[in-house]
């Protein structure tokens, strides 16, 4: 026995040796070899790293490790509705809001696909060039499955919408097309965000402390991220920036040890949001230093900081004055090497099937066909009536017309197609290019107004006005720093100001759009004396000067200049634009401002067969952080929700021509315009519609598509009928809890066709679960898509519930006088109810059980019936 023993020990001893010997001929260390475990290559690599590379690991901007052939990586990236931010052309979807409008999680899905396949090409194609920079990577910091819980906040287009069944399911939709499901591999890697309690305002998020009760806690803010966390295996979540019940969110004891890691069991990894470790300190004030702001955040699960001014010392004198240990560091290391190693980063190039995907798939004909599709499918018709007695619907237009005229600020608008958090596709149609498209009708268009006032800015397009050096247009100066220090990189001659250049774009040899400067010098001379007008659009930052003195100053939105000039005098103009990461954008164009009453405007289209009127707002006024004050809107959020004055004194007087007026609202929020709802036929609610927006509004205003989108927040009536923003309670908010009667119901949308509701069964399946079965026919003349929906009532809680609340959706198509069972399961999660103590326990009483195109008992339910069943569980 002795000796076989000994045996089976020098077999084992010869078999390790072999397999050593074997390693190390072909990859120097474990990390590196394929064959192995990720667990156990993880381990390996970290325990190969000084305490300095690790920390340096733990930014968004991680540096290379030269020594053990670590590449740079930025873990910033992001893809919204599309990816965003590259130096690359790219599809470009409607906003998130928008999407979720559709009511679609196949159409998300595919989105999400295709965003990771056209984000894989970026990456490779940046990697065989040796660029590792920011937005070139596969780390998605999206989607946001906030719930837009008040229509003030400016970041609501950002997610999908207030409720939390629908922001779940849609979310899990698309982190399943975005991660994939490659056994080994992640596609690309999607992070909720922002973990929980934050929907706004803007103005004060590095500050605010959001407390909530137990109950509000788990029925709204929590679900959608359960959703993503626990059933869809999210790989990244962001903390947010404010406080919740007194604690930074990325340091909350409940928000990251109790619930994140402990309840939802999350094994990913979380960064924070962009500068808010320092909030901890600067700004939240809840503790003393840099050092115990970065030890607390790590200690709390928090393991990659994203910030322009990391914490990178602070969080090295932390381990060494004992406020975290090392291994407490090598938690988020591995955590964050993990998924780098899930992407196949580490691996040999055949290896990793994502790999062989090149820039043929960007903007490749199916995306764009999709991108299409979705804008149209998320168009909302609010309102169709006939404009007199007797006639039919407004719309759909004819094609037939004679005169049509276009008006408002957002009617030739590409650029409010785009929404935030945008890349650049090489086309998009705007609402006028869409309209001309279809008919060969005379188009009368007039911008009329702007988004916030009468005040229209009329450019003069003359590039004679300017010249430098006795050449037409403007010496460029280009410098590879945001201060003009030293000489330029390079110099060239442009006709114009009007540049857009995706982050790290190449714009010559010499330099890249990030931490750009640049400086435009030419010498004006006007052709008569008058007042004149500089429109200045810059983002990050610019400066005028006229004759060497600074006239203006701008931050990331519109500027203008007005400024009297004599006829023949030269002045000197100088344009000093700075760009540090994110998009490049800026144009000056020359021109005056006209003034006129909207009975001016009216006067001259009155003889039109119909006016179009595109108004709304545009991702310039709502938005995030965004340096906006003015009557109505601040920092990006929204004080009041009604439709900007000016444009409904214009609608006003474009209706007493006598002419139909349709109103084409876009926003990537609930607009209050009580006036418009009452006193015009139609309504069309297109939110930020990507590339193809103009195209897609145009189908729907026409026929050419049938609208089916339905709206996945409340149009309220006023602000008026809000609690206040900062209030975090869910009383009176969203459909759920709202209690007075909206403008527009959640759920709510019409459609060109009728849709009936029968044959509704209630099915008692396994483990007290329920299938609901409903037959839907539509009565109408055309095809058409309906959005079925499952609302559940408890009739019988002695604590506070929803009114009602989603439990289920499918949208489906059918042709006239086609029917189709609809078929809704509803599992023990979906039967449940959260109590005061935020614990959730099955239903038991009288429950009311909804189905129909909208929600029960509302009036506006022209399109399609309803019908309810209670039941007793």
């Amino acid at each position: 026995m002795k000796k076989q023993f000994k045996l089976s020990i020098l077999l084992v001893i010869i078999t390790v040796a072999t397999i050593t010997i074997s390693f190390h001929s072909k990859y120097k260390y474990p990390f590196q070899d394929p064959t192995l475990s990720i667990e156990n290559r993880v381990d390996n690599l970290v325990s190969l790293l000084t305490l300095e590379e690790k920390v340096g690991q733990m930014v968004n901007n991680a540096p290379a490790i030269k020594r053990l052939e670590i590449p740079a990586y930025n873990w910033w990236n992001e893809t919204l509705h599309g990816v965003a931010r590259s130096p690359y052309h790219v599809t470009s979807y409607p906003q998130a809001i928008a999407m979720a409008a559709t009511w679609d999680t196949t159409s998300l899905f595919q989105m999400a696909n295709f965003s990771a396949l056209e984000g894989r090409a970026i990456y490779n194609d940046s990697k065989r060039q040796g660029k590792t920079g920011i937005y070139l990577g596969l780390t998605y910091w999206t989607p946001n499955i906030n719930i837009f819980r008040d229509p003030r906040w400016g970041r609501g287009q950002e997610t999908y919408g207030e409720d939390p069944y629908l922001t779940g399911a849609l979310g899990k939709s698309f982190v399943r097309g975005l991660e994939g499901d490659n056994p080994k591999y992640l596609k690309a890697s999607a992070c909720a965000k922002h973990f929980a309690v934050h929907s706004g305002p803007e103005w004060n998020r590095s500050t605010y402390n959001a407390e909530v009760s137990s109950h509000d806690l788990w029925d709204t803010y929590l679900p959608a991220f359960r959703d993503l966390i626990v059933d869809a295996k999210v790989s990244g979540v962001m903390c947010a920036y404010n406080r919740f019940e007194g604690q930074p969110c990325c340091g909350s004891d409940l928000l990251m040890n109790d619930i994140l890691r402990n309840q939802f069991k999350f094994t990913g990894y979380v960064t924070s949001d962009c500068g808010g470790i320092g909030h901890f300190y600067k700004t939240h004030k809840t503790h003393p230093d840099a050092e115990s702001a970065s030890a607390d955040a790590v200690l709390h699960g928090t393991d990659c900081e994203c910030s322009n001014q990391p914490s990178y010392f602070a969080l090295l004198k932390a381990v060494s004055d004992g406020k975290i240990t090392e291994k407490e560091i090598d938690i988020s290391v591995k955590r964050l090497f993990t998924i780098r190693f899930r992407l196949g980063m580490f691996d040999p190039e055949e290896m990793v099937p994502f790999n062989k995907i090149d820039t043929s798939v960007l903007e490749n004909k199916e995306h764009q066909a999709l991108a299409l599709k979705m804008a149209r499918q998320s168009i909302v018709l609010l309102k169709n009536e006939p404009f007199v007695k007797s006639a039919k619907n407004i719309l759909p237009l004819s094609k037939n017309l004679k005169k049509i005229a276009v008006i408002g600020p957002n009617a030739a608008d590409e650029e409010v197609m785009l929404a935030n958090y945008y890349g650049y596709p090489s086309k998009i149609s705007s609402i006028l290019e869409g309209i001309k498209s279809k008919t060969n009708a005379q188009i009368i268009y007039e911008k009329g107004v702007n988004l916030t006032d009468n005040q229209v800015f009329k450019p003069i397009k003359d590039n004679q006005l300017f010249n430098f050096n006795g050449k037409n247009g403007f010496q460029a100066a280009y410098f590879q720093n945001t201060t003009f220090k030293g000489e330029p990189a390079f110099t060239r001659q442009e006709p114009n100001i009007d540049h857009q250049w995706g982050d790290g774009e190449q714009i010559a040899d010499k330099i890249i759009a990030r931490n750009m400067g640049v400086r435009w010098t030419a010498n004006f001379v006007p052709q008569e004396t008058t007042t004149y007008t500089f429109e200045l659009k810059a983002d990050d930052g610019s400066r005028l000067f006229i004759n060497d003195k600074k006239v203006k100053e701008a931050g990331t939105r519109n500027g203008y200049y007005t400024f009297n000039a004599e006829k023949g005098k030269s002045y000197k103009i100088v344009l000093e634009y700075w760009q540090y990461s994110d998009n490049a954008e800026v144009k000056l164009d020359l021109g005056k401002i006209i003034t006129e009453k909207p009975e001016t405007i009216a006067e001259r289209v009155k003889d039109a067969d119909v006016i179009i009127f595109a108004g709304g707002i545009s991702a310039r006024l709502e938005g995030e952080d965004m340096p906006v004050e003015i009557d109505g809107f601040k920092g990006g959020d929204r004080t009041n929700i009604a439709l900007p004055k000016a444009q409904t004194e214009l609608m006003k007087a474009l209706k007493a021509t006598g002419k139909p007026v349709i109103f084409v609202n876009l926003s990537g929020s609930a607009i209050g315009f009580q006036w418009e709802a009452a006193n015009l036929p139609a309504i069309v609610q297109v939110w930020y519609g990507g590339q193809a927006g103009g195209e897609a509004i145009a189908d729907v205003l026409f026929g050419d598509y049938n609208p089916a989108g339905r709206l996945p927040i409340t149009f309220y009536k006023s602000v008026d009928d809000l609690p206040d923003f900062q209030d975090y309670k869910m009383d009176n908010r969203t459909y759920r809890y709202f209690k007075g009667e909206p403008l527009y119901p959640f759920g709510f949308g019409l459609s060109y066709t009728r849709f009936k509701y029968g044959n509704m069964e209630v099915i008692r399946t396994e483990k007290d679960n329920l299938k609901v079965k409903v037959k839907v026919t539509n009565t109408g003349k055309i095809a058409g898509e309906e959005v079925v929906q499952l609302y559940l009532t408890h009739q019988n809680s002695d604590f506070k519930t929803p009114i009602r609340s989603l439990k289920g959706f499918k949208r489906i198509n059918l042709k006239s006088g086609e029917s189709k069972t609809v078929e809704i399961a509803l599992n023990s999660r979906d039967l449940s109810e959260v109590d005061a103590d935020g614990k959730i326990f099955p239903i038991k009483g009288n429950l009311q059980i909804t189905m129909g195109g909208g929600q029960p008992s509302r009036s506006m339910l022209k399109n399609s019936s309803v019908i309810e069943k209670t039941i007793n569980l």
